[in-house]
């Protein structure tokens, strides 16, 4: 059984530490490779008892628990996988991360999922202070929320089930998405859902822009949610000339427009489960059928409730046009 990191007070390990290599130097000079090994064996123990040693707090004395600690001090920064080998003394910490993301509901992200994501969203790069997807790297690990999904557990399971059927992965996801109606979900539960395709995340594209799905992101039209996560708002399909919007007129207009229903003044941060008001949309103040654009300028923002008053009333262009000045 591999041996345990001890941790202890930092200080009197690093000293040993040094002892040990000063005195490892004669070790060299003698040129006996079995004793020079040997003598590197308490080295290598006390280089991990040390880096366990660094997590102070209650309950970190596990590793799993040392990990969590550290991902909870720098929660939505990159942190590389051999950080997490040093503050968990043992060599199995991507292990310990699963165990955090799919047991116990922490929702942490991969370099390899955020890379992917980033290739159909390059907004992503940005808002995690990456400059180019290079850099991301499958052992990098970001904490996106420092908040316990209780759930996750449940989603996983339902992920494992659905990957082993044999639909198509835009079908599996889309299926997955309806199961989860209104709920977060996270890109790294996509891409096991997927089997790691990498084109999973255009998939998810193609439900939003090809099928109407209302899958919004962070970057897409939810400022409450994490980097990383995406929601399918309502199981329906948005009219087929909504989903001609480009992504970034979509942000942009959404930027313009605050996040915030231009005719009522609701926000996502006013969600609540007995208000039917539950999303954004899009509304052309000219109709797309007259030949209104998908510009900026012939967009405006506006909640579920009013885009169907607004549709239902027939409301003028010029009336709209008042509304975002």
């Amino acid at each position: 059984m591999a041996r345990q990191p001890k941790p202890g007070n930092p200080e009197e390990i690093r000293e040993k530490l040094v002892t040990l290599l000063a005195d490892f130097k004669k070790k060299l000079s003698e040129g006996d490779l079995r004793k020079q090994v040997l003598e590197l064996v308490p080295v290598n123990h006390l280089l991990r008892d040390l880096g366990s040693s660094l997590i102070v707090g209650e309950d970190t004395n596990s590793a799993r628990n040392r990990i969590l600690a550290y991902l909870q001090k720098y929660s939505g920064e990159l942190v590389h996988g051999d950080e997490l080998m040093v503050v968990a003394g043992i060599s199995e910490y991507a292990r310990r991360v699963r165990e955090l993301r799919v047991q116990m509901g922490w929702p942490v992200l991969s370099g390899a999922t955020l890379k992917t994501m980033s290739a159909d969203d390059p907004s992503l790069l940005s808002s995690i202070g990456v400059t180019k997807a290079s850099e991301l790297k499958p052992d990098h690990y970001m904490l996106i929320k420092n908040e316990q999904d209780k759930e996750a557990a449940w989603r996983w399971n339902l992920a494992n089930s659905i990957r082993k059927s044999n639909l198509s992965v835009r079908d599996k996801l889309l299926k997955f998405f309806r199961e989860n109606v209104g709920n977060p979900v996270t890109g790294e539960e996509l891409q096991y859902l997927a089997k790691n395709n990498k084109e999973w995340a255009r998939r998810v594209r193609e439900l939003r822009t090809e099928e109407g799905r209302p899958i919004v992101t962070r970057n897409t039209g939810n400022l409450e949610l994490p980097v990383g996560v995406y929601m399918l708002e309502e199981d329906r399909q948005a009219p087929e000339h909504d989903r001609k919007i480009p992504d970034p007129t979509r942000a942009e207009v959404l930027e313009r427009d605050k996040h915030t229903c231009q005719l009522c003044g609701w926000t996502h941060e006013q969600r609540n489960p007995s208000n039917p008001k539950a999303f954004l949309e899009l509304h052309h103040i000219e109709h797309h059928a007259k030949g209104g654009k998908n510009s900026v300028e012939n967009l405006i923002t506006l909640c579920n409730v009013c885009h169907d008053q607004v549709h239902r009333k027939n409301t003028p262009p010029e009336e709209l046009k008042k509304l975002i000045g």
